[in-house]
């Protein structure tokens, strides 16, 4: 039989036989209409209910169609993707427990509001209930961890004039929704037979914009109140990811003489007489968080993963006057400390700051007080890990590696650090730079699932080379992630992925189950060493692996496979887990004492 000839941009390809479908015209003009919302992205999990929509998402003109063996490893891969892009991504599963394996990935998306539109495939109602296979009840399958949940049934031509809505639906909730950016799911019922040739789609806006869209609050008058109260007062800026434009940020700091406080994932982490990188080290000492107390805390973005600034802000919250923007209404919240919320967008809120404050007083030396006791910090960890680098023949720690990554990773480079202990080591040793790279971390859910399939969704966007920072059991907890093509629709892709191994899961030997569990125990139930050599498995999937133990092999392996090669593993041999711990003890230790001799009282600082 002819093919039919479908409109722009769901047309079938060469050898591609079925008769006109309303199910497939269904599919494609919510693609032409995602297309139309600027949405470009779709991730694909082999199955077969699932077939006219991912017949549909291959199709689609512009459409970047990736396909991912595991759903699992294809939810987060989906998270870097939009992480990157900044638009929602479409993730395409069948039925069956292949939609019940994406529910760890939209935790993570919601809790870090990332947009997705998970389309799970469905039988139709006539096979529920009735024992067909790869049936479950898929309905409100992820429960609150959605922004929206739609279920429109199996398409019928007299229903076509709700598709296009529904598509741009889908969008508006998932990207410009009441408490932000998430995950939706529409449950897409689809019956036999599954291939279909589309016929022509409803009609959409003749000047291809969208059905509908939503513009999201910005910040109104009155948005900074209380904001002409602050100069001339003692304030930090606490900056962590989502804290609006870098210099904006900074340049609000040096309009009131205080310290920015920069997380890695911030962007705010400059070399700038402002910026505080070492809070973690130069905080943990009581007589230092005496001295150095603030009557305001602005807090932009998330919040840092450091407990000891989370404890700071704990401790001065009873005096200061604590502020945090959100344009959301999340309560990212856990210490109880933020007296008054903001709503507004933190850049738009920063912006408007700066237009209302104009030159004021600054609090006499506090600024400087702060800069004193960074340079101290810096200086007091160099000085702890070039001895230890020399007295280990230059061999690589988990704190060195943090500190010189970034400065060795070519311009364009993204990374992805792993939540449990390389995100903590980037926020703890990573330096002040001219240019750092953007830091990405999956800090909603704080778990280490699919670390390494994010970090190729990342990359898969094409924006430039990515290097993900991961442990070894998270390594091995994603392996799914080396499965599946390398190289994406839309060109040459570069992930390197710098496994940091340990011989076991490191976090837990910084906690108490450390000293008062079993060792034994320890090592059975936290720990956790695995038998399988990194390196091996690697090259078991066929990728280039580089087995590196000192700074010179580590950056020759960085130069040889960063933006070279599509997946490659770099394999770097750290110092076991208590080896470690003791490294970080005497890196805190020297800084507590450069930081006492800096202020000039031997082992207490000044008071306030």
């Amino acid at each position: 039989m002819s093919v039919p000839t479908a409109a722009a941009g769901s047309a079938p390809g060469p050898g591609f036989n079925g008769a006109v479908s309303v199910q497939a015209t269904f599919a494609a003009t919510l693609v032409d209409e995602w297309v139309r919302c600027g949405i470009t992205e779709a991730v694909v999990c082999p199955g077969s209910r699932s077939t006219p929509l991912a017949l549909a998402l291959a199709l689609g003109e512009g459409f970047g169609c990736h396909v991912r063996l595991d759903e699992r490893s294809a939810g987060f891969f989906a998270i870097g993707l939009a992480q990157v892009t900044g638009r929602a991504v479409v993730m395409c599963t069948t039925s069956g427990t292949a939609a019940a394996e994406l529910h760890a990935a939209v935790i993570e998306a919601h809790h870090a509001r990332v947009p997705l539109i998970v389309c799970t495939a469905d039988r139709p109602p006539e096979l529920h209930h009735v024992g067909a296979p790869q049936t479950i009840d898929q309905t409100n399958l992820y429960s609150n961890a959605t922004r929206w949940f739609c279920e429109p049934g199996v398409a019928r031509q007299d229903t076509e004039r709700t598709w296009r809505p529904l598509a741009a639906r889908a969008v508006a909730e998932a990207e410009a929704g009441p408490i932000g950016p998430g995950p939706v799911h529409l449950n897409l019922a689809f019956a036999d037979p599954l291939v279909g040739v589309p016929g022509p789609l409803p009609a959409g806006r003749t000047d291809r914009r969208p059905i509908s869209s939503v513009r999201p609050l910005m910040a109104g008058p009155g948005a900074t109140s209380g904001v002409a109260s602050w100069p001339g007062r003692r304030g930090i800026v606490v900056a962590g990811e989502g804290c609006g434009p870098a210099d904006d940020v900074l340049a609000l700091g040096e309009r009131l003489g205080w310290p920015v406080l920069a997380d890695p994932r911030s962007g705010c982490r400059l070399d700038h007489r402002v910026v505080v990188a070492a809070a973690d080290a130069l905080l943990r000492p009581a007589a230092v968080r005496c001295a150095l107390q603030p009557e305001v805390v602005l807090v932009l973005g998330a919040p840092w993963a450091s407990k000891t600034v989370a404890g700071f802000l704990a401790e001065v919250a009873g005096d200061a006057e604590v502020v945090a923007v959100d344009p959301w209404w999340r309560w990212r919240d856990p210490e109880h400390t933020v007296g008054v919320v903001h709503l507004a967008d933190p850049g738009v809120w920063v912006a408007a700051a700066l237009a209302e404050l104009g030159p004021g007083n600054q609090a006499a030396g506090w600024l400087n007080r702060w800069q004193t006791a960074e340079r101290a910090a810096q200086q007091a960890i160099d000085v702890v890990l070039a001895a230890d680098e020399a007295a280990r023949g230059g061999a690589l720690s988990e704190p060195a590696l943090a500190r010189r990554l970034l400065r060795a990773l070519p311009p364009g480079t993204r990374v992805v650090a792993s939540s449990s202990m390389p995100v903590r080591h980037l926020e703890w040793f990573a330096p002040p730079m001219a240019s750092p790279p953007p830091v990405l971390s999956n800090r909603g859910a704080n778990g280490i699932d699919g670390v390494s399939s994010t970090a190729l969704g990342a990359a898969a966007a094409g924006r430039g080379p990515v290097v993900g920072l991961v442990g070894d059991l998270a390594f091995l907890h994603d392996l799914s992630a080396l499965v599946g093509p390398l190289a994406p629709p839309k060109g040459p892709t570069s992930c390197t992925l710098v496994v940091l191994d340990n011989a076991g899961g490191g976090i837990f030997s910084f906690l108490p189950q450390a000293t008062s569990v079993d060792p034994g125990r320890f090592e059975q139930l936290f720990a956790t060493p695995q038998a399988p050599d990194i390196a091996q498995v690697a090259a078991g999937f066929g990728v280039p692996v580089a087995d590196v133990a000192d700074i010179g092999q580590f950056e020759a392996a960085l130069d040889a496979m960063v933006g070279r090669a599509p997946l490659a593993v770099i394999c770097v041999r750290v110092p076991e887990r208590a080896a470690n711990v003791a490294l970080h003890d005497r890196i805190h230790a020297e800084v507590a004492a450069s930081v006492a001799a800096a202020f000039g009282t031997g082992t207490t600082p000044p008071p306030r």
